[in-house]
């Protein structure tokens, strides 16, 4: 089985990318030489774009690249959590987290792109110095206003695009030598779709990129205006502008000056409720969708109503940006341009919007955790994923803002059911809810709960003498308050510390105290959680008929519910008990629908505990060589994922299936299998497991039909173009097609595959090939 390359999460270009055909050899070169390049330069001179293009162009020569946005991250203690997570790396161990990361990197040929590094800078250099020290085969491009200044790096200052002198004729090959001008062509193309560089516009185009210098987003800007103005107008219209505007700012850098300018410009030329919104949306920390736009910005000259035609003019003049994440329509506004509107906003402004975003955000966390233990779970899952910038936010806010610490321990101890303990980011919930209760000391049953939250976390990682002090401050404050739901959770933490160090019979007494205080108060989630895990204890103690009656009743709950998460558990330990009982066929059925929730969580302890599961069923079915690519791949997870092998619970059983296939296949036969498995990306191991992949490993039998594929022959080739890195422009120019057409093409096979990325449509495209396989 060959091992399928995983690009990693590089964005599909939106827009084609012009010139820079020099900076990027030396990139190339400077790659070569030096294992960290920072791109440095001033705002919007495209530092962003040129890293990500060199990184496309170098994919093939690692095993996985990864773009690492800084752009919304204020935290610099949060640095290596985010690098972290992008990479697929969860902290359900006590490793520290730059171990862990250095460990990952160490073992693969890995290209991170750190992008905007500036407010960051000291955080990013630590943790850039550390992973180079120790992962040999590591390479990294930062962006970044300077230089990171550590040793080994070399920084590379980012020029603006050529632009011809003053005296420099201007020719219809211009766009040839100077990639100012072919940027200016081909966004005036799109703006108008008639405009070409002629004898009659050409001085004036040659004008205008001097005037904007040669800055990326400048000229981007300035085209858009062509639906308005012709070329001579516009720079008409900028020279009476510049002429205004830098008379204020002499101390400013020329470029900066133009930049601002420009920007001004563009300001200036809004109608009043578009200028509102943008310095109102400026201090958004990431992407937003329109209903927190809505919420948040409306009020004083801006109606709910009006806020989706603003959004729209923003983008129809570039100042917005359009995306898509998981099917749900998002904006985004470049750094300089946010930067430029927070700087409109007095103080006053500032803190009542963020106060407002703050409120929005607490309701959202509410509405998650009232909807959570249902239908809805899935979606909620993805949804605040999506809001992990504006979750921050909200948290910083109530940290920094007298009166409000209360509110951000509320929120943070939400947030642990919703969104850190079913994504596995445990050091960050930990990061949080350690902070919120220093800065919320008073004796609330919402402090009981968090102190209890942050054991759990702390337990998880294996950091025991901090978890145990937690969780009796936590029993103790709702003993002292006579909270009972409170003191549920604390026996429910507790028990389930108790069921790792093998103490059952104690993790029995305490899950017996958790199911009781649940039922009285009405908490069908942790209920759930209780019985599955008394249930758990009960088979560990011989009660095989009790233990069966406590899951069976948990997985009546998350049914009755429409729930997911804790349902896939309850599913493990059912097809645990079926394979126990010689029913292969129903364990695996079970441990299959229960990796499907695992892999719509990304929920890596769900995984590994699967496959390996998986793995030992499959060898009692006789299908030895799939066992050993299952538990190398479960293996290569956990081992990804920073799971701890505290977690190896029902040791005996998987010490008796590596005994039992080392037996049978042979030593070198068995480890060449596990290695195998433990060379699979994340989505073909999970599509194997699933069986939605054939094994090559096994003799086609004479006559056998070919999986058919899900996809039309249309999809095939669009799939097959995907694989190739190319974005939706580019297909729909290939196939001679409609970009709508291509994109719709694109939501199809997603929706057939049950994929969210184009990158699992790349990984899948390439495994079916690989395979032998038609798409």
């Amino acid at each position: 089985m060959r091992h399928v390359r995983r690009i990693g999460n590089l964005p599909a270009d939106l827009t084609s990318f012009v010139g820079r055909k020099r900076e990027l050899a030396q990139i190339r070169q400077l790659l070569t030489a030096s294992r960290l390049v920072t791109l440095t330069g001033v705002g919007g001179v495209g530092k962003t774009r040129l890293a990500l293009r060199a990184a496309a162009e170098h994919h093939r020569a690692f095993d996985a690249v990864w773009l690492v946005d800084l752009t919304g991250l204020d935290d610099p203690h949060l640095v290596v959590e985010t690098v972290a997570e992008t990479v697929g790396l969860r902290d359900e161990s006590m490793i520290c987290p730059v171990d862990g990361l250095a460990q990952l990197l160490a073992s693969q040929r890995t290209l991170l792109v750190l992008d905007n590094c500036e407010h960051l800078s000291d955080a990013c250099a630590e943790l850039a110095d550390s992973l180079l020290r120790t992962a040999s085969e590591l390479r990294i491009i930062a962006t970044s206003r300077q230089s990171l200044g550590i040793t080994g790096e070399h920084a590379m200052k980012v020029a603006p695009l050529a632009v011809p002198g003053v005296d420099q004729p201007l020719t219809e090959k211009a766009p040839e030598l100077y990639d100012g001008v072919a940027l200016f062509v081909e966004r005036a193309a799109a703006a108008v779709p008639e405009f070409t560089l002629t004898q009659d516009n050409q001085s004036a185009v040659a004008e205008l990129c001097r005037r904007l210098e040669g800055i990326p987003l400048a000229i981007e800007l300035a085209a858009v205006r062509l639906r308005a103005l012709s070329v001579s107008a516009l720079v008409e219209h900028l020279n009476d502008r510049y002429r205004f505007l830098t008379r204020g700012s002499r101390t400013a850098a020329p470029r900066q000056r133009t930049l601002h300018a420009l920007v001004n410009w563009s300001f200036q030329l809004l109608s009043t409720p578009e200028q509102t919104l943008w310095t109102r949306l400026s201090i958004f920390p990431g992407d937003f969708d329109l209903e927190t736009a809505e919420s948040v910005c409306t009020g004083d000259g801006i109606e709910r109503e009006d806020v989706l035609d603003l959004v729209d003019g923003l983008l129809d003049k570039s100042l917005l940006q359009r995306e898509e994440h998981d099917r749900q329509v998002r904006y985004r506004m470049l750094e300089t341009l946010r930067e430029f509107g927070r700087l409109r906003l007095s103080a006053d402004e500032r803190r009542a919007l963020l106060r407002r975003h703050r409120d929005r955000y607490r309701l959202l966390v509410d509405q998650a955790l009232a909807e959570w233990f249902g239908p809805q779970q899935v979606s909620w899952f993805t949804r605040l994923r999506l809001e992990r910038a504006h979750l921050r936010a909200a948290l910083e806010f109530c940290l920094q803002e007298p009166g409000e610490a209360e509110a951000g321990l509320h929120i943070a101890t939400l947030l642990y059911e919703t969104h850190w303990k079913p994504n596995a980011f445990y050091s960050e919930g930990r990061h949080w809810l350690d902070r919120m209760l220093k800065a919320a000391p008073g004796p609330t049953a919402m402090r009981a709960e968090a102190l209890c939250a942050e054991a759990d976390a702390a337990y998880t990682q294996g950091d025991i003498a901090a978890a145990e002090r937690l969780v009796e401050e936590g029993r103790a404050l709702a003993c002292k308050l006579g909270h009972s739901e409170a003191l549920g959770l604390a026996s429910l933490v507790s028990g389930m510390a108790a069921n790792i160090t093998g103490d059952y019979k104690r993790a029995g007494v305490l899950f017996e105290d958790a199911v009781t205080r649940n039922t009285e108060a009405g908490n069908t989630m942790r209920l759930a959680c209780a019985l599955l895990s008394l249930g758990t204890a009960a088979d560990y103690l011989g009660e095989r008929q009790r233990a069966a009656e406590l899951v069976e009743r948990s997985l009546a709950l998350s049914e009755a519910q429409g729930e997911s998460w804790v349902r896939s558990w309850v599913l493990i330990i059912v097809a645990l008990g079926a394979w126990q009982g010689g029913d292969n066929a129903r364990a695996i059925s079970l441990l299959r629908e229960s990796l499907v929730v695992g892999r719509d969580f990304d929920d890596r302890l769900i995984i590994t505990v699967g496959m390996r599961a998986l793995g030992w069923t499959l060898a009692s079915e006789g299908d030895l060589i799939g066992a050993a690519h299952m538990l190398g791949a479960a293996d290569k997870v956990r081992r990804t994922a920073g799971i701890s092998t505290h977690w190896s619970q029902h040791a005996e059983f998987h010490e008796q299936c590596v005994a039992s296939l080392r037996d049978k296949l042979g030593d070198d036969a068995f480890a060449d299998a596990v290695r195998q498995g433990g060379e699979w990306t994340l989505e073909h191991a999970t599509a194997r497991a699933l069986g939605t992949l054939r094994d090559t490993n096994k003799k086609d039998k004479v006559g056998e039909t070919p999986v058919p594929s899900p996809l039309s022959r249309r999809e095939q080739e669009v799939a097959e173009l995907v694989a190739q890195g190319l974005g939706n422009k580019e297909i729909s120019c290939a196939l001679v097609i409609a970009q709508r057409t291509a994109e719709s093409h694109i939501e199809h096979i997603m929706t057939k595959l049950g994929f969210k990325s184009r990158t699992q449509i790349a990984a899948w495209t390439t495994a079916r090939k690989a395979e032998g396989g038609n798409l």
